[in-house]
């Protein structure tokens, strides 16, 4: 155990220091206020306060975690080595940075709650994130800066022992479409078929017509070989099913049609469900909760995992409803048109509410890339695109932490914008595998 001497013992600093310590070193910790205390114990401790009590291993703390509520501050970078910092401290410090606050500020996802520009779909952009504008958004910096604070702390304590966590990867899936042409409404089905004549897609006509007589397989109809692949490769999967009522947003099949509910009922067999809420209910916990229950319905058990359309996330409404809906697990912590980091860590972490200044019991599972990332966003090729993904999957690796990927089960279907991709899932698996 480390015993850590701090002035007052906040609930931001108990949270990051467990997220530091507990979930990505696996160090138990403890705090005290007290000098006497703390200069008495023998073991590895050290002191987060604003002047060194003595000669001890001190760290300077910034005020960030002794405050309330959120505040517009000008955020001061350096580098630790090679690797960018912010929040920089003096020379007494062990560090060169408050690797606490900076953690913090990042995990909490403080800039999200600033005044700022978002896009056409009311998301914050990733372009207005400091890991854009500062060139570390692809590697896990939180993960990296606890791995090289323990490197110091060890100079200090060269004997104390404590166990590694082991690098873990999860494919995550979702489902916005499970069909291109069956189980539409006849509606839908004869305005696609208008659509597509307008435009002149003689072989998208001939596609539909094909599936619509069962001449030839659906192509989005994928799950079949995403579960067999999750078999040959032992990879945990979570498949996220949309089933929201249509929008312009949201056009899956009706979670009324029989052969929609059986695919869903014949996933949960093979790979753990989660809901996949629908465009509107970033800011809408009725349509959210009338979701969660057609969706329970369904499967016959509760569901604890999440993850938002268009990744559309306000914070913290939109975290506060899934909590209120007793969801357990999210999955939307990431941006649609970047690959990387959004919280700067590739561990899971418990979201913390600015607004009550409290840890919720949200489980927050950050991940590292997009298929239409890399696909409709960054325009990558899928050799391309596989090497973006071995070179997040290192970053993570290199800190023993959790890599996990969203991909559709349209992209495996190899049709239109996803020619040529049909092997880039099961490429991945390899990749991440190896």
């Amino acid at each position: 155990m480390i015993l850590i001497y701090t002035h007052k013992i906040t609930p931001r600093v108990r949270y990051v220091f467990k997220h530091i310590f507990t979930r990505i070193l696996q160090i138990p910790i403890d705090f005290t206020g007290k000098v006497e205390e703390f200069v008495a114990y023998n073991g590895p401790k050290f002191s987060y306060t604003n002047v060194a009590l003595g000669k001890e291993f001190f760290v300077k703390s910034n005020e960030l975690l002794f405050q309330q509520g959120v505040k517009d501050f000008e955020v001061i970078f350096k580098k630790w080595d090679d690797i960018p910092c912010f929040f920089p401290t003096d020379e007494q410090s062990e560090i060169p940075f408050d690797i606490f606050a900076a953690s913090f500020y990042l995990v909490s996802r403080y800039e999200e709650y600033l005044p700022q520009v978002k896009d056409e779909h009311g998301r914050f952009t990733a372009k207005n994130s400091i890991a854009f504008k500062h060139g570390f958004l692809e590697k896990p910096v939180v993960d990296i800066w606890a791995y090289k604070f323990l490197e110091t702390l060890k100079v200090k304590f060269p004997d104390y022992e404590h166990s590694v966590r082991k690098y873990q990867y999860i494919s995550t899936v979702d489902v916005d479409n499970a069909f291109a042409y069956k189980y539409k409404s006849f509606v839908r089905t004869v305005g696609g078929f208008l659509k597509d004549a307008s435009h002149l897609k003689i072989f998208t006509i001939w596609d539909r017509l094909a599936v619509l007589f069962n001449i030839k397989r659906d192509p989005f109809n994928t799950f079949k070989s995403i579960i067999e692949l999750k078999k040959i490769y032992e990879v945990r999967t979570i498949f996220f099913f949309l089933i929201g009522d249509y929008t312009t947003f949201d056009t899956n099949v009706s979670a009324s049609k029989r052969k929609f509910k059986l695919l869903i009922k014949d996933t949960v067999d093979y790979a753990r469900v989660g809901l996949h809420p629908s465009y509107y209910t970033m800011n809408n916990s009725d349509m959210l909760k009338k979701e969660k229950e057609r969706l329970e319905n369904i499967i016959n058990m509760p569901i604890r995992r999440s993850r938002q359309h268009y990744l559309r996330l306000s914070l913290p409404e939109t975290y506060q409803n899934l909590i209120d809906l007793e969801i357990e697990e999210d999955y939307s912590m990431g941006y649609a048109s970047h690959t990387g980091f959004r919280a700067g860590t590739c561990t899971p972490f418990y979201f913390y509410d600015l607004e009550f200044e409290i840890q919720t019991p949200l489980k927050v599972f950050p991940f590292a890339l997009i298929d239409t990332t890399l696909n409709d966003y960054l325009k990558l090729t899928p050799k391309q695109s596989l090497g973006k993904i071995r070179d997040l999957k290192n970053e993570v690796k290199a800190v023993n932490g959790l890599f996990i990927t969203v991909f559709h089960n349209e992209s495996l279907g190899n049709y239109q914008r996803w020619k040529g991709w049909r092997r880039v899932y099961s490429s991945m698996l390899k990749i991440v595998r190896n």
